[in-house]
């Protein structure tokens, strides 16, 4: 019998700068439970205390994962962190990375804490910052376990990214070099989804994941991967990635990419963003300075294939709105009011998690529940029928699901929808 398993594999503690205070690993498996989700990354796990703090909270399921100790909560840990290379290239410019690392292991990871420790501090940040090249990083964490699976993260954010536009780097090879063999996924981001990602012809070799990058509760399960596995296991999550089944790694559900923070060019100091299709230009009209090249650009940039090319072996994917974001548009007030936060909790009570709240539940239930405004947002969600006004230069997209703003770009009828893939 095969089980269905949402995974959000790239997460972090309160130990990460610009996180929440409110993440533990009880608050964590608690919020897990709420979204649906079944695996969820530890985050930050090289950080001692941290380390630490997991050790301490969950016990070890013997197939290479965490449960929450002494609590019947059913969400599985799975060790995990970002890690930031600082290195020279090739070209003798400064390159900057970040680097997702699962592993299956406390232990491992304490041995890869501490063979990393020379090559910069564990203690002030979750997502260390480490003075060491990709490729290095890659030889390390293989060598304190050959089970290590390494992975890029966001892989287009212009700072950071392997391929962004500041990174310097136009492939997964030059940013990798004689370690790229042992690199088999990568991670999406943010601002891009798999139809953009299938413009270059050079990822194919890859499997695109898709995780939250949470730094608050909230925001954990905005992308997940959701797999159907005979056995939950550290190893049969792994295969599942790297084979790329679609019989077994069933779909990627995506955040809308015009809603990240970098997927249109842009300067936030002056409010000005641009559409690389439509003007290429690098520099801002209001100010002159250089513009902060986004995410659509650079995958034009390097794609060797059309606008909507879709490869024969590619795992397919839905657009989803988190439940909170959906409520607080509805209501025009912020995620963090207590009108908010209780028809979230009503609506959860009452369908179990958000998962199912956001795909299978009847919307004329919903309605019922929390009003006919919040029924038809997710209604519009589920059969992609939204306008976002594309996010840029670090500042977020702003939706619009009920049709108030004309101004933002329209997503309808442009892919597959929730429908397509989820019933009742």
């Amino acid at each position: 019998m095969f089980m269905k398993i949402v995974a959000d594999l790239h997460v972090h503690s309160r130990f990460a700068m610009a996180c929440s205070e409110a993440i533990n690993p009880k608050s964590m498996a608690e919020t897990a439970k709420e979204k649906g989700i079944n695996v969820l990354g530890t985050g930050d796990i090289l950080h001692p205390e941290w380390l630490k703090e997991v050790e301490k909270n969950t016990v070890s399921e013997g197939n290479g994962l965490y449960a929450l100790k002494g609590s019947d909560n059913k969400t599985a840990f799975v060790p995990s962190v970002e890690v930031s290379t600082i290195f020279e290239g090739r070209d003798k410019g400064i390159k900057k990375i970040h680097n997702c690392i699962l592993l299956p292991s406390l232990e491992s990871a304490k041995e890869l804490s501490e063979r990393l420790s020379k090559y910069g501090s564990m203690n002030s940040d979750g997502r260390p910052q480490l003075q060491i090249s990709a490729a290095h990083l890659v030889d390390i964490a293989k060598e304190v376990d050959k089970k290590a699976f390494i992975f890029p993260a966001h892989l287009w954010t212009p700072y950071f990214g392997a391929l962004g536009a500041m990174s310097g780097f136009d492939s997964i090879k030059e940013a990798y070099e004689d370690r790229e063999k042992d690199i088999r996924a990568y991670e999406s981001g943010l601002s891009s989804d798999p139809k953009m990602n299938w413009r270059i012809s050079e990822l194919d070799k890859y499997t695109l994941i898709s995780n939250s990058d949470m730094h608050s509760l909230a925001n954990m399960g905005r992308e997940t991967n959701v797999l159907d596995l005979e056995e939950l296991s550290y190893d049969s999550i792994i295969k599942a990635i790297v084979d790329r089944d679609a019989e077994r790694f069933k779909l990627t559900v995506e955040y809308y990419p015009e809603e990240g923070k970098y997927h249109y060019d842009g300067h936030r100091e002056c409010g000005y963003s641009v559409n690389p299709e439509e003007n290429k230009s690098t520099v801002c009209k209001v100010c002159g300075k250089k513009l902060v090249i986004g995410v659509l650009h650079r995958v034009d940039d390097l794609a060797d294939r059309p606008v909507g090319y879709v490869p024969k072996v590619h795992i397919p994917y839905i657009h989803s709105v988190p439940l909170i974001e959906v409520i607080s548009y509805a209501k025009k007030k912020t995620r963090y009011t207590q009108e908010v936060k209780t028809l979230y909790s009503k609506l959860i009570e009452r369908f179990g998690d958000e998962m199912d709240v956001l795909t299978k539940a009847k919307i004329s239930d919903i309605s019922e529940i929390a009003g006919e405004e919040i029924a038809e947002c997710i209604d519009n969600v589920r059969n992609d029928r939204i306008k976002i006004r594309p996010g840029y230069s670090g500042v977020f997209g702003e939706l619009d699901l009920l049709g108030r703003e004309p101004e933002p770009k329209s997503r309808a009828n442009q892919q597959k929808s929730m429908k397509d893939f989820f019933s009742g």
